[in-house]
């Protein structure tokens, strides 16, 4: 009714409406239109408000958890905030997380008999701090060709501590994103010494260098013994969502197109 009363009027609406078995009478709407919002549709607008420029701001990735997550610890003036209602408005607002591709790319790999023992044992689990780390590369499209991205991850604080993007597979790509993580600990006054360095049978990874690095630190390689992903789970997962959310986010502010080199990567990784 509201959105024709000014082309067929309010009564002759509700005549219409009665003529079809339901009856409201002008008078009822008139009502309703002056009644003042209830506490519940005030506090829905305001949180819709809030939920689209966090999910506008983050790139438009966050789902109903990321989204729920994020309301709940960060100061933004909506108090607590139910799951159930942030799933309800943003199905209201047709927003919703991005979805991850499947995609397959095969690396050169050590044999089995030149690898450590496997002492992660696809159990991604941490209590402290440099307990354990994972380590990965994955695969960025670009118009100037493949680029490659390297991620060591703490798994209890699940925070990134070294990255690099590269144009070539050599060891210095893994191995620059592993002195990144060692230095971000010793800035922070970290001990690295007896952390558990996992990751998959790369070659880059087996590197005598590589070896070297986390000798210096004290840390112990793993290295996954099947060969498969759920080997190095935790780091896939990682991949995944950087994928995701930043490469072949369409929905993502500024968005012109796929990659053109490895320096765009670049910036809008360290971003």
């Amino acid at each position: 009714m509201e959105a024709n009363r000014h082309r067929w009027g309010v009564e002759p609406i509700c005549t219409a409406l009665t003529q079809y078995g339901v009856r409201v009478a002008p008078s009822a709407y008139y009502a309703a239109r002056a009644r003042p919002l209830s506490a519940r549709s005030a506090r829905d607008e305001a949180l819709t408000d809030v939920i689209r420029r966090v999910w506008e701001e983050n790139y438009c990735v966050f789902g109903v958890r990321k989204m729920h997550a994020f309301l709940n610890t960060h100061e933004l003036g909506v108090g607590h905030v139910a799951r159930c209602t942030v799933e309800r408005l943003m199905r209201r607002m047709g927003i919703r997380g991005v979805s991850r591709r499947r995609t397959r790319h095969v690396t050169a790999s050590a044999p089995r008999h030149a690898c450590p023992l496997d002492l992660v044992n696809r159990h991604f689990g941490a209590h402290d701090l440099n307990e354990l780390w994972v380590a990965d590369i994955t695969y960025v499209p670009t118009q100037a060709g493949w680029v490659y991205v390297a991620f060591v991850t703490d798994v209890c604080s699940r925070k990134i501590l070294g990255w690099k993007v590269a144009s070539s597979l050599r060891t210095d790509l893994a191995l620059d994103a592993l002195n990144m993580a060692i230095c971000q600990r010793r800035r922070e006054n970290i001990d690295t010494r007896g952390l558990v360095h996992h990751s998959d049978r790369g070659v880059q990874y087996r590197d005598v260098r590589y070896g070297q690095a986390l000798a210096q630190c004290k840390a112990i390689a793993s290295v996954g013994s099947t060969g498969d992903s759920y080997d190095n789970a935790l780091a896939e997962a990682l991949n995944s969502l950087y994928k995701a959310e930043l490469i072949y986010n369409t929905a993502r502010p500024g968005y012109t197109g796929p990659w053109r080199d490895q320096r765009e990567v670049e910036r809008e990784t360290s971003a």
